[in-house]
Order: structure tokens, then sequence, then C-alpha cells
């Protein structure tokens, strides 16, 4: 990085400064953890020359502060994916039940949204629209942050809610379905063979009232790939251009997850395999009623905070799948 020519190729250049970040990064976690244990020792010296309840009390909180960076530290050897250090695209669609489910889809929204938040990620909105009575029809939004993918994952799924029902004056109560689906965002080149004759592009502008979840533009871009029926859209930049673009790395990144899940098959198969969004798909349920019970149905974890968890405090969830997932890979 050092050399006079480095930057002569910027995309060459910007890659490499990319990696040499990530790298800094693992050596700094390294680094933290070596201190805090050197810090330790000092603490454990101390104690054995003269007994102190305060330094006694002190070490113990350092202890904990040292098995959570250790936690941190193995969590992120579980994210060794291609791209699990790439950013993530996170796509919310309801199921069958009209506004109920729109609803929901918005809740899922909101509480993606507040996770990123947590971590201090950005996020992008790329596609948005709202329901016709309360919620979304759909929502597609880019989280910028290093392993936003890898921690994100493994929600790809049906996310089930139980509740009564707010938009039901007989106060009865309802089960609603919403899919979400995660994606990494390729920077490098996606190798996809697209025929421009597949695909079918239209403009539109931008509708509905999205709040800070939409940028309102003339230049919105829906691109369907009519082999496999796939429909992409991006509606954040003002610049058609852009939209296009930025469709068209969401419609290779989808075509390659296909392929990939093919193994092998062709992608126009791969159709009529999608999973309904319905009972007995669902990776997990959120009951409001009549108890507070979120349940993740590949781990079993269990956590009565109905609150916590939708104000974005998921954390416990994605770090058991990361575990979950790990052992059934060694397995």
């Amino acid at each position: 990085m050092i050399q006079p020519n480095f930057w002569d190729n910027n995309d060459k250049a910007t890659k490499v400064s990319k990696q040499v970040d990530k790298i800094k990064g693992k050596l700094g976690l390294l680094s933290d953890l070596k201190e805090a244990i050197d810090e330790l020792e000092v603490y454990q010296e101390l104690i054995e020359e003269k007994s102190n309840d305060s330094l006694t009390k002190e070490l113990k909180n350092k202890v904990k502060e040292v098995n959570k960076k250790l936690d941190n530290l193995d969590l992120k050897t579980k994210l060794n994916g291609k791209h699990d250090k790439n950013n993530a695209i996170l796509s919310i669609h309801p199921g069958a039940g009209g506004t109920e489910s729109q609803d929901w889809a918005q809740m899922l929204l909101r509480m993606y949204d507040r996770w990123a938040q947590n971590q201090n990620y950005s996020v992008k909105t790329i596609d948005f629209q709202i329901g016709d009575e309360a919620g979304i029809k759909r929502a597609t939004i880019l989280i910028e942050g290093e392993y936003a993918y890898g921690y994100l994952k493994g929600e790809s799924g049906v996310h089930r809610l139980v509740r009564i029902s707010p938009f039901d004056s007989s106060g009865r109560r309802h089960t609603s379905f919403a899919s979400v689906d995660i994606m990494p965002e390729i920077e490098e080149d996606i190798e996809v063979d697209i025929d421009e004759q597949d695909l079918k592009i239209e403009t539109y502008r931008a509708s509905g009232a999205g709040g800070q979840h939409v940028n309102k533009t003339d230049s919105a871009v829906r691109i369907t790939h009519q082999p496999t029926g796939l429909v992409v859209q991006c509606q954040n930049e003002r610049s058609q251009h852009k939209n296009k673009r930025m469709a068209m790395k969401i419609l290779m990144t989808r075509l390659m997850e296909l392929k990939k899940e093919a193994q092998a098959e062709k992608i126009d198969e791969l159709r009529d395999e999608h999973k309904e969004i319905a009972w007995g798909s669902q990776i997990r349920s959120y009951v409001f009623h009549p108890y507070n019970m979120i349940k993740d149905h590949r781990t079993d974890l269990e956590e009565g905070n109905i609150q916590k968890v939708m104000d974005g405090y998921i954390d416990q969830f994605i770090e058991e799948y990361l575990k979950y997932n790990n052992s059934n890979d060694l397995s």
C-alpha cells in the first residue's frame, strides 16, 4: 500500500485496502484479548501478595470481561463462510392473510432495523411498498457492516406470529406469517450467465409512505428474470442507472444462490421448490397470546421477553443458531 503506484488501479486498491482493514480488525481482537489476560495475571499476583476484597471483586469482573471477549472471538471463528464478512441484503414478504401479515412484516422490518442500529451498522432501503391498510407488502434493505451477512444468514425462513389482532373488532386470536430472505452483497464480479432476452425491465415511480425506509424517486426499476420468475426491484437511488445496477446485482446474487442450491440442476427447475409462507415451514414462532414466548424451532431456544426481542435484541438467537449450524457441519 505504500508503493507509489498502489492507487493506479482504484478498484483493485480498494479491495486490497478493505482486506487489510479486516486483517487489522482480527489482529486487534487478539491484541485486546492478550492485554486483558495480562491484566488478569497482574491482579492475581497482587491478590497473592496481599489478600484484598476489593481486588478480588475487581478480578472477578475482569474475568467476566475476558470470557465475553473469548465468546466474541469464538463466535467470529464460526463466521468462516465465503461471504460471511459481507454486507447483508434483507428482504421481507408477508404471507397469506392480508393486513395481518403485512403488519407482521413491518414489525419484523423494525426489529431488524433496530438490531442493525444496535450493531452500529447502517441501513439503506432498496425497495419498499406500503400495505393497503397497514404494514408493508414488501421491503428490501441493505445492512452495511462487517459480518452483517454472517450474523443474519440464519434468519432466512418463515417467521410465525400468534396474537390478539389489533385489526379484529371481536378481539380474536390470529396467526400470521412472513418470510425473511437474507443474501450477501457480493462485491466481486458474479459469474452468472444472463441472457438479456430473458429479462423484462420496467421503470416506475416509487409510491407509498415509507418514512425512513424510502427515498422517493421517479427512477425505480423492476427486473423480472422470466425463466425463473425471480423479480427484483430497486427504488432507493434517484438515478435510474444506479437503481438498475443495484437490481442487477441482487438478481445475479439470487441466481447464484439458486445455482448453489440446485447442485448442477437447471435453475428453472427450482421455482416449484420454494416453501409456502405458511404453517409447518416456520423457523421461529412469536407468541404474544395466550402467553409470551418466542421459540426458535431449530435450536429450541426460548425467550419470554418479547418486547426486548422486537426491539432488536436478537443476538441470543443469532449466536445459538451459529453454534447449532457449526455443530451440524462438524457432525
